[in-house]
C-alpha cells in the first residue's frame, strides 16, 4: 500500500493543472543557457602558445628520379574546422567524402616549387588550380613530368606538371575515384598513366530504406574468428550498398594530351600496377561477400594479370574472406599474399605463401616461401627462398642479387638472405642476423637506385659486389646517420659519411655514386633543417634551401639528453628541456612529463638511446614543448619500458616496471634541482594516455595528469591490445591490473580527458573516456571531459588543437604550477 500510496501522490501531482510547468521551463531555459555559454565554446591559448601552434611546418622535398631536381612542397599547419565538418562516410574501415570520391581528412600540399640541383637555382610551378589540395605526387620515370591529385569540392581531378617548363595543368576531365587503394601509376615509358576512375555508369547514390525491411543477423558456426577493435566497419545490407557504390570504378590509360582510352569493365579495384617493360598490369580488386568484422583489406579479392590493353592474361588468385585469421604479431592470411612485379625484370611476378596456416603459434620449421612467374605466366611457379620467420620485404638488384628480409615478432629476430634469383635452387646466404629492438646493431637500409621505368633496383658498384647504406646511427652519444659501403662477399663496411656533432644531418639519398654527392637534411639544436649537397670526395658541403626559422621565440631554449637508471639497474634517457633564460639559481620549475612506454624483451636494448641531442627543437600540434614559453620545465620521452625476458610476458609486470621508471625520472628531475616534488604533471597520447591514467592509480608521484585519446578499460580490447598477443581469457589478471577503470577509485590527483568524438583508431573508442570520466565523478575524483567535435584519434582543426592547448594550459596552471603543497608524505 505504501507503494500505492506513493503512486497515487505522483500521479495526483501531474493530473493537476500544470501550475509547475512555469519552473519546469525555468530550469530548461537555464541548463540550455549554461550548454551553449562561453564554457562550451572553442578558446585561445596564451598569444605565445598560438603562435608557436600556427608556425609553418618545415616543407617536404622530393629528389627526381634522374637526380636533377628537388621538388618543395608546402602544406598547412592546421586545418580549418570546416573542412573536417564535409560530407563523411566511413565504411568497411575507411572514411572519405562521398562528394568528392576521395579520402577525407587527408593532409594536402598547397605550394609547389622546383630546385635546380645543378645552378642551385629555384623556380616556383605555376599554373597550380585554385585553392589547391594537392596529393599524391609522383615523378614520372623519366623526371620530365610530375603528376599530382587535386581535389576541388566536388571531385578529384589529375594533374601534370611540366619540369622544364615548371607549369601545371589538368590533364584530362575526369574524377579520380581515391576512396582506397592505387589511384594512378605511370606507364614506364612516362608518356602516359593508369589511372582508377569513377564508373560513369555506376547511377544515383544508395538510399537507406524508410522502414527496416528486416533485422541485421549475424552468426557463428564455431570456427574461431578472433579479430581486434576495429572501428567504422560494415553494419547492415545498406552499408554494403553504399560501400560497392562508392568503390566502384574501372581502369583507363591517359596520355599526355588528356586522351582517356578505356580498359576495364566496371570493378571494386584496389591495386593496380603496370610491369617494369608496359606490357602487363597487375591488378587486385575485391568482391562480395563483404564482413561486418574486418576491414576492406580483409575482403575477398580477386589477383589477376592483364595485357597493356585490359585483356584478362591470367587470374593468379581468387582469395576467400579473411574473418579467420588468427590474432598476434606474424598472423598472416593462408594463401598468396604481397603480389608484385620484381624490379629488375621485364614482366616476372612474385608472391608469398603461408607454410604455417598463417598461425604464429604453429611449430614449423618453415613458416613462408617466395615464389615467382615469368611472363607469359603459363609455367609453374618458381620458388625463390623458404624462410623460417615471417616474410618482411624484398629488394631486387639483378639476376644474381637480390635481398630477402624476414622477422619474427615474439623474438624480435630479424634475417637478411643474399639470394640469386636466376637459381632458385641455389642456397641463399646470410647477410645479416640480429634483434631488431638492438638499434645500436642496425646496419642500416639498403639504397635504392632508379632503374629509369618507375622502378627502384638496388644500388650497386659496377660489378655488382658492394653496396650501400643508409642508416640512423644509433649510439649511446646519441643518434649519429651514416653512409656505408657493404661489401657482399666479406660483409665488411666501409663508411663514407657519419654524421659529427654539433649537428644531426641525415642522408636522404645517394645523388651520384662515382662523384660520391649525398643529398642531406641538416640540422642543429639552434639551426632549422635545411637540405644539402655534401661531396664526399672533396669534402664540401653546399646549401640547397634557406627554410626560415619557424619558432624564433624558442631560440634561447636549453635542451639535454640526460641518462639515469631505474632501481633495477635499467638504463634510462630523456630530453629534457628548460624555458628560455632560465638559470639554475631560480629553483625548481613546475614540470611537465610527456611519455609513452613501449615493450622490449631485452633489458639490455630497453636501455639504448635512440634519439640525438642535436635536433632542432621543434614543436607540431601534439608537442609539449608549447609550454616552455610558460615557465615550465618539459621532459619529453622519458623511457617507460616494460621488459619480458626469455620466456616472461612483459605485460606481466607493467605496472611496477612503469612506476619504477617514472620514479627515476622523477628523482633524476629534483636530484638535478630543476623540479620539486610538489609540482610535477605527466601526461601522454594514446597508449601514453593510458600510461598516465595508471600512473595516478598506482602512484603518488605527480600532483596531475593530461590523458589525451586513450583507452582505459582493457576488456573493451579482448582480443590483444598494443604488443599484447594474448587475449583477455587467456589473462584475465592482466587485462584487470592493466586497466585503469579498474583503479579508478584509486585515482586521485586530478586528470584532463581529451579525447577526439570521431577517433576510429583501434581499441582507443571515445567511450573508453566517457567511461572512464564517469567513473571518477561518480568515485568523487577530480577529473574534466573534453570531447573535440568531428576530431579523429589526431587532431586536425585549428579550432580542436588551440582549445586543446587552452585547456591544458589552464589545468597546469591550477593544479601544477599554483597547487598548494600536499599534506603528508609521498610513498
Amino acid at each position: 500500500m505504501a507503494y500505492e500510496n506513493k503512486f497515487l501522490n505522483v500521479q495526483w501531482l501531474f493530473l493537476r493543472p500544470l501550475w509547475w510547468m512555469p519552473f519546469i521551463i525555468m530550469v530548461l531555459t537555464m541548463h540550455v543557457f549554461a550548454q551553449s555559454g562561453t564554457e562550451y565554446q572553442y578558446r585561445m591559448p596564451p598569444k605565445a602558445i598560438a603562435d608557436l601552434a600556427d608556425a609553418p611546418p618545415t616543407p617536404s622535398v622530393s629528389l627526381s628520379p634522374d637526380s636533377r631536381w628537388l621538388l618543395v612542397m608546402e602544406r598547412p599547419n592546421l586545418l580549418p574546422l570546416r573542412e573536417l565538418a564535409q560530407p563523411e562516410l566511413r565504411l568497411a574501415g575507411r572514411r572519405f567524402n562521398p562528394r568528392t570520391n576521395g579520402p577525407s581528412r587527408s593532409r594536402y600540399y598547397t605550394q609547389l616549387s622546383l630546385l635546380n640541383l645543378d645552378d642551385r637555382s629555384t623556380r616556383p610551378i605555376l599554373g597550380l588550380p585554385d585553392d589547391p589540395r594537392i596529393r599524391d605526387i609522383r615523378w614520372s620515370p623519366d623526371g620530365r613530368w610530375i603528376a599530382f591529385s587535386h581535389t576541388r569540392h566536388d571531385a578529384v581531378e589529375l594533374w601534370v606538371v611540366d619540369v622544364t617548363a615548371a607549369k601545371a595543368r589538368r590533364l584530362a576531365d575526369v574524377r579520380l575515384n581515391g576512396v582506397y587503394g592505387t589511384l594512378y601509376r605511370w606507364m614506364p615509358d612516362s608518356k602516359s598513366l593508369i589511372c582508377k576512375i569513377v564508373a560513369e555508369n555506376r547511377g544515383e547514390p544508395p538510399t537507406p530504406p524508410e522502414v527496416p525491411t528486416g533485422p541485421t543477423i549475424r552468426e557463428t558456426t564455431g570456427h574461431k574468428a578472433p579479430a581486434r577493435t576495429y572501428q567504422d566497419l560494415l553494419k547492415n545490407p545498406f552499408h554494403e550498398k553504399q560501400f560497392e557504390y562508392y568503390m566502384k570504378s574501372r581502369l583507363a590509360r591517359i596520355d599526355l594530351n588528356g586522351q582517356v582510352t578505356g580498359l576495364t569493365e566496371t570493378a571494386l579495384y584496389t591495386f593496380f600496377e603496370p610491369s617494369p617493360n608496359g606490357e602487363y598490369l597487375l591488378v587486385q580488386s575485391i568482391h562480395r561477400p563483404f564482413s561486418y568484422l574486418v576491414p576492406v583489406y580483409r575482403f575477398p579479392r580477386r589477383v589477376e594479370v592483364l595485357d597493356r590493353n585490359g585483356k584478362l592474361v591470367k587470374q593468379l588468385a581468387d582469395l576467400p574472406l579473411a574473418e579467420e585469421v588468427p590474432i598476434g604479431f606474424g598472423a598472416v592470411p593462408t594463401g598468396p599474399r604481397a603480389f608484385g612485379w620484381r624490379s629488375d625484370a621485364p614482366a616476372t611476378v612474385y608472391w608469398v605463401e603461408a607454410q604455417d596456416g598463417g598461425d604464429p603459434r604453429a611449430k614449423v620449421d618453415i613458416r613462408d616461401k617466395v615464389f615467382m612467374l615469368a611472363a607469359p605466366f603459363a609455367d609453374k611457379p618458381a620458388g625463390l627462398i623458404s624462410l623460417g620467420l615471417r616474410y618482411s620485404g624484398i629488394q631486387w638488384a639483378n639476376d644474381r642479387l637480390a635481398l630477402v628480409n624476414e622477422f619474427w615478432w615474439r623474438t624480435r629476430q630479424t634475417r637478411t638472405w643474399i639470394v640469386e634469383p636466376a637459381k632458385p635452387g641455389k642456397t641463399p646466404r646470410i647477410l645479416f642476423d640480429r634483434s631488431y629492438e638492438d638499434r645500436y646493431s642496425d646496419p642500416g637500409r639498403p639504397v635504392m637506385r632508379s632503374a629509369g621505368n618507375g622502378y627502384y633496383v638496388l644500388q650497386t658498384d659496377r660489378r655488382g659486389r658492394k653496396i650501400y647504406l643508409i642508416g640512423e646511427g644509433y649510439s649511446p652519444e646519441g643518434n649519429r646517420p651514416f653512409v656505408d659501403e657493404l661489401d657482399l662477399r666479406s660483409k665488411k663496411t666501409k663508411r663514407w659519411f657519419h654524421s659529427q656533432a654539433p649537428y644531426y644531418e641525415r642522408p636522404v639519398a645517394l645523388v651520384d655514386l662515382k662523384k660520391r654527392l649525398i643529398l642531406t637534411r641538416r640540422e642543429s639544436k639552434t639551426e632549422q633543417p635545411n637540405y644539402f649537397l655534401r661531396d664526399l670526395k672533396k669534402d664540401r658541403l653546399v646549401q640547397l634551401t634557406q627554410f626560415p626559422h619557424p619558432a624564433p621565440q624558442l631560440e634561447g631554449v636549453t635542451k639535454e639528453l640526460i641518462r639515469y637508471k631505474r632501481e633495477d639497474g635499467v638504463d634510462l634517457f630523456a630530453t629534457l628541456y628548460l624555458p628560455p633564460g632560465y638559470k639554475k639559481e631560480q629553483g625548481p620549475l613546475p614540470v611537465l612529463m610527456w611519455a609513452y612506454p613501449r615493450e622490449y624483451k631485452s633489458a639490455k636494448a630497453a636501455g639504448q638511446v635512440t634519439s640525438s641531442p642535436y635536433r632542432f627543437v621543434r614543436i607540431y600540434w601534439g608537442s609539449p614543448l608549447f609550454w616552455l614559453t610558460q615557465g615550465y620545465a618539459v621532459l619529453e620521452g622519458p623511457t617507460m619500458p616494460i621488459i619480458g625476458e626469455g620466456d616472461r610476458e612483459p605485460n606481466d609486470t607493467y605496472v611496477e616496471q612503469l612506476v619504477a621508471s617514472a620514479k627515476a625520472a622523477v628523482e633524476e628531475l629534483v636530484r638535478r634541482g630543476i623540479a620539486d616534488r610538489e609540482r610535477i604533471a605527466i601526461g601522454g597520447h594514446s597508449y601514453g594516455a593510458f600510461m598516465t591514467a595508471n600512473l595516478l592509480a598506482h602512484s603518488d608521484l605527480f600532483r596531475a595528469g593530461i590523458a589525451r585519446s586513450g583507452a582505459y578499460n582493457r576488456t573493451l580490447t579482448p582480443f590483444g591490445f598494443q604488443a599484447e598477443e594474448r587475449t583477455l581469457w587467456e589473462a584475465p589478471e592482466v587485462y584487470f591490473r592493466m586497466s585503469p577503470f579498474m583503479h579508478a577509485d584509486k585515482v586521485n590527483e586530478p586528470i584532463l580527458l581529451i579525447h577526439g568524438e570521431a577517433d576510429n583508431n583501434s581499441g582507443t573508442f571515445p567511450i573508453q573516456s566517457e567511461r572512464f570520466y564517469q567513473a571518477l565523478k561518480g568515485l568523487g575524483g577530480k577529473a574534466r571531459l573534453v570531447m573535440l567535435p568531428l576530431e579523429s584519434h589526431g587532431y586536425r582543426a585549428r579550432e580542436s588543437v588551440m582549445h586543446m592547448l587552452w585547456e591544458m594550459t589552464e589545468w597546469l596552471e591550477k593544479y601544477v604550477k599554483n597547487a598548494p603543497p600536499r599534506s603528508g608524505t609521498q610513498p
